[in-house]
């Protein structure tokens, strides 16, 4: 969709709280176009905006917009929405994030990121090598990255790294020159109705590789496997740990600190090894990322120096194993993990380095259709922990019904995982809990994509 968009609008974003939403707006603002959202939740995303002298309304009422040209709706937004309703009324344009991303980023050089899973993480890592390499990319990420605590930077060159979000079919609207494709999951089948769906959206997405780039696709993943085998677009590299990948991994190690790593490449015109990377995370699915953001760098021509320095100087993303605090030799983290391939790598990862500790995960599931959709799957993630402490489904305002028990559920997580598990009713609940049984060798790993995280950071007031 073509956007035209002059620096005398005011462009109204509403739902600006949203990572996504308030990232786009950041730049936007930075450059030179008059931005302003509304939302009806105080968060840290809307105190970075507020820093930026960007207004922010709190709720949504028509009157927000009385000086607005342009709307810009997240998917979260529904059409009753007053805001919404006051701009149909108006004939103001109005826009998807992701049309309006897609135009933003159709001016630089563009690198997209998306999968099912790991996208934030990778589009991070791509940004921290770039960053190495002086490159000075505008960056619009799905995650706070850590070393400069926000989730969108405006950078000085024409290089745009960006997580582009295939929940609501967006990711086929951002142009791009390179992209990596992490993985395809069961996931966001509300949206997509099936499988089948979901895997015509990526398979349009990587016939649209430009002759002018090169994709980047996880040769470990068979569901990309098997799309790989249709598309008539052959400009692309594979990586992973299988041998036919042109960036294959070698020599893995792990440790609780650091992860090393090999890779051997195979591509046109070029058969070497990357000795010895090192990075500050550990968990093959984390390997992996760090593998798609070393082949794009090196396709780019980045010298290897400015890769491992990049990779070996990551500062992280929040939630993303994130250590909170310790109390005696009890440890503490938050993790944004809400499905069952990415709660297994997890804590397939956390045993793997920590494997005298026992593993306790704090697990909230993220949207009732989610829940209903993956039961069974669900039930079978937690083999890696000892104990689950499951607590209420965080609904996101969905309204539907679950068709069985929660309690059934719960004992299909003990029959399935092989674990032990606590019903947790809320947050109270919860700190009781923790704070009768904190000790010993014990890690607690907070899970999910709602108000989890806060849960996690608040038990600390507990001690």
């Amino acid at each position: 969709m073509k956007i035209d968009l002059g620096k005398n609008e005011l462009i109204h974003f509403v739902g600006i709280g949203g990572i996504g939403m308030s990232g786009l707006s950041l730049i936007m603002s930075g450059l030179g176009y008059k931005v302003q959202g509304s939302d009806i939740v105080e968060n840290g995303n809307i105190q970075k905006l507020r820093e930026k002298k960007i207004k922010v309304f709190f709720n949504h009422k028509k009157e927000n917009i009385k000086k607005t040209t342009v709307l810009v709706i997240s998917s979260a937004i529904k059409k009753n929405n007053p805001e919404v309703e006051e701009a149909l009324k108006k004939k103001l344009p109005i826009y998807s994030r992701g049309d309006m991303l897609g135009h933003i980023v159709s001016f630089m050089r563009n690198v997209v990121i998306t999968g099912s899973h790991g996208k934030t993480t990778t589009t991070s890592l791509v940004s921290s090598i770039f960053t190495s390499g002086n490159l000075d990319p505008t960056i619009i990420n799905g995650g706070v990255l850590n070393s400069f605590g926000n989730s969108a930077k405006l950078g000085k060159s024409n290089w745009c790294i960006t997580e582009s979000d295939e929940s609501d079919g967006s990711f086929l609207k951002i142009p791009f020159t390179y992209s990596i494709v992490t993985n395809l999951d069961a996931e966001h089948l509300d949206f997509y109705k099936n499988i089948n769906n979901l895997k015509k959206s990526f398979l349009n997405f990587i016939e649209k590789i430009p002759s002018v780039g090169k994709g980047f696709i996880c040769n470990d993943d068979q569901n990309l496997k098997n799309i790989i085998k249709k598309t008539k677009n052959n400009n692309f590299y594979t990586y992973g740990k299988d041998k036919k990948s042109n960036f294959q991994i070698l020599n893995i190690k792990q440790s609780s600190n650091f992860s090393s790593f090999d890779i051997k490449i195979n591509i046109p015109s070029k058969n070497k090894i990357i000795k010895n990377i090192k990075f500050p995370m550990f968990g093959i699915h984390n390997i992996r990322n760090a593998t798609a953001a070393v082949a794009l760098a090196f396709t780019i021509g980045l010298p290897e120096k400015y890769i491992k320095l990049g990779l070996l100087n990551f500062k992280g993303v929040q939630r993303r194993f994130s250590h909170l605090f310790d109390y005696n030799r009890v440890r503490f983290y938050d993790d944004y993990a809400h499905h069952p391939t990415e709660i297994s790598a997890v804590l397939g990862g956390v045993k793997n380095v920590y494997k005298n500790k026992e593993i306790v995960c704090v697990f909230q599931p993220h949207r009732i259709s989610r829940v209903k959709n993956l039961k069974k799957e669900f039930s079978k993630c937690f083999k890696m922990a000892d104990t689950v402490l499951l607590c209420p489904i965080y609904t996101a305002n969905e309204k539907l019904k679950l068709n069985f028990s929660y309690h059934s559920f719960a004992k299909l997580i003990i029959k399935n995982s092989n674990v032990k598990l606590i019903q947790v009713e809320n947050e109270t609940q919860l700190k009781k809990f923790i704070k009768i049984n904190s000790f010993g060798e014990k890690i607690y790993i907070g899970m999910g994509a709602g108000s989890i995280s806060n849960w996690m950071k608040n038990l600390k007031n507990i001690f």
